[in-house]
């Protein structure tokens, strides 16, 4: 078996394996959960709202760190954090290569993270397992860089789909965000992987959405003005929480203890934040479900919305390991609710409750923290079942995202990159792709067709050509258009041969004009634009005059000719 189809059945096994390590991860939390606490998370949850935390309780963080510390500082470094970086950057500069140690070391290190009180989420950690787990799996079977990118989305689709539910999501999650690719070539591989792995999941735990609420709906069409206004203060939330997590983790890096240690520092920490604030410990979904149906007062949503973004930023900055976006979804959900409280206490007959602007709020922030609309949307309209509040999802996810770029244009999962001097964009290295620029992969060796060329004349030359695009130029050598093969079958299906057509009739003339002083970055967004195989490098863009053309092909093998030199160095 070749081509697509192994790669589907690869996909397929790497969805259904990731999907059991995320059964397997979840049940790993719930045993560390008892062996520092010595209950379920139900039982404590009911004991911390019924009073029932005790003082010793606060270094229980702490002594999580110890078993975190060694983890990550000692055995795998990538397990630090929330992960999602180390597998962007693993895709777009290490042709997909993840270590298979990081999959045993991220799951250990979360769950006790997490097991412990730790203020993060699990969706990161098992993007990075099933990212770990696809990598794994490419590299034993030998497969090229680009396949291994491709299991490397696989896993962490599924990752997404099996922690959430939410199989749609996975895949989007996987393309937007790891991939920057949405080919059909890597859609099909990523959406087999991400279905298998709900389907598992949903088979072992059952299938019902991670969050149950109310049936919400817009009020009134003027209440469409009341989620544009929120969209603003949830983009500045996310903000807010990008850059304290990044200062955080400069704090700590600059401390002068033992890298072990700093993991138990952030802990006692969160402890002594949570003896007043127990609902920021573990992944808060407790407290987010209470306010979506609205059991929580306007004097405790608005300081947890504060308070959980220090609590995951002394986590994640001390080294411990989990998800952000957990804590993203409480943010949300408590700057919505508070949002929705004031909102329907001045304007009770246009407004929703407050829980549907929480639930709107959830989406809000991950989509500015992430700068991921698409993937936000999709998350909580799938994590919900609630359809009626799609609309206010699709502005809220919108506005936010435009507030966070315009204020910060690194999303919290390229800060942590830019701060190594990686600038990743697309699945790519733009410290790379902006150096270099088109002339350094400009070919003058090209078919080119008079634009008068008769078509027969135009197909016999095709025939014997192994190019799928060819230049259309005037009698001066400037740029007429572009003939692909695809374009020259709809032709045919048209007219007869013997029809009187030339080139200059069945070329594009809407097509990107390059020329020589282009970055590289240019170029390949004009690739990724069009899907063209090859595209003109015209002299200047007045003349038009075409010097020679750029293969995607060539820039991409040049692109990682390049970026293999860099890390050697």
């Amino acid at each position: 078996m070749r081509g697509t189809n192994a790669l589907l059945l690869i996909a397929s096994l790497v969805g259904i394996t990731t999907g059991l390590g995320a059964i397997g991860f979840t049940a790993l939390i719930r045993y560390f959960n008892r062996l520092f606490f010595g209950m379920t998370d139900r039982f404590l949850s009911q004991s911390l709202g019924a009073g029932g935390f005790h003082y010793w309780t606060a270094v229980i963080p702490a002594i999580g760190g110890l078993i975190v510390g060694p983890i990550v500082f000692l055995y795998a470094r990538e397990a630090r954090g929330h992960g999602v970086p180390e597998v962007m950057n693993a895709v777009a500069r290490l042709g997909g290569v993840i270590r298979p140690r990081v999959a045993l070391a991220k799951a250990v290190a979360s769950a006790a993270c997490i097991g412990s009180g730790g203020s993060a989420g699990r969706e990161g950690p098992i993007v990075q397992i099933g990212s770990a787990l696809g990598s794994t799996v490419g590299q034993f079977l030998g497969f090229s860089g680009e396949r291994i990118k491709i299991l490397v989305g696989c896993g962490a689709a599924a990752g997404i789909s099996a922690v959430f539910n939410a199989p749609i999501a996975g895949v989007l999650f996987s393309l937007e965000v790891i991939l920057g690719d949405f080919a059909i070539g890597t859609f099909s591989p990523v959406l087999v992987s991400s279905v298998l792995a709900s389907v598992l999941t949903r088979s072992i735990l059952g299938n019902h959405p991670a969050f149950a609420v109310p049936g919400y709906e817009l009020a009134s069409a003027w209440e469409v003005l009341f989620y544009a206004v929120m969209s603003v203060g949830l983009g500045l939330v996310a903000v807010l929480f990008t850059k304290t997590l990044d200062v955080m983790e400069d704090g700590f890096e600059r401390l002068r203890i033992p890298n072990v240690l700093k993991p138990v520092l952030g802990g006692l920490l969160l402890g002594l934040l949570a003896l007043m604030y127990p609902q920021l410990l573990a992944d808060g979904y407790e407290s987010v479900r209470l306010a979506l149906h609205n059991y929580l007062a306007l004097g405790i949503l608005v300081p947890l919305v504060f308070l959980k973004i220090v609590a995951t930023s002394l986590t994640l900055g001390s080294g411990s390991s989990g998800g952000i976006f957990a804590p993203s979804l409480f943010m949300g959900a408590m700057a919505g609710g508070a949002f929705g409280y004031l909102a329907h206490a001045v304007f009770p007959e246009v407004t929703a409750n407050p829980g549907a602007y929480a639930l709107v709020g959830m989406a809000g922030v991950i989509a500015a923290a992430t700068h991921a609309p698409i993937t936000a949307l999709v998350i909580v309209f799938e994590m919900t079942g609630d359809y009626h509040i799609v609309l206010p999802l699709m502005i809220t996810v919108a506005i936010s995202t435009v507030v966070a770029r315009s204020v910060s244009s690194e999303s919290i999962y390229t800060m942590k990159l830019v701060k190594r001097g990686i600038d990743i964009r697309g699945g790519r290295d733009l410290n790379i792709l902006q150096r270099f620029h088109v002339a350094d992969v400009l070919d003058d060796h090209y078919t080119r067709f008079p634009s008068q060329a008769p078509l027969d004349n135009v197909l016999a030359v095709v025939e014997e050509s192994h190019e799928t695009h060819f230049v259309v130029e005037g009698s001066g050598g400037e740029l007429r258009g572009l003939v692909s093969l695809h374009d020259m079958r709809g032709v045919l299906a048209k007219h007869d041969v013997g029809a009187a057509l030339v080139a200059e009739d069945v070329a594009r003339h809407k097509i990107p004009e390059l020329v020589p002083a282009d970055d590289l970055q240019k170029a390949l967004e004009a690739f990724n634009l069009t899907g063209h195989a090859l595209l003109p490098v015209v002299r200047d863009g007045t003349s038009k005059i075409v010097v020679g053309v750029v293969r995607r092909e060539a820039l991409l093998n040049f692109y990682n000719l390049r970026l293999l030199e860099q890390l050697r160095r």
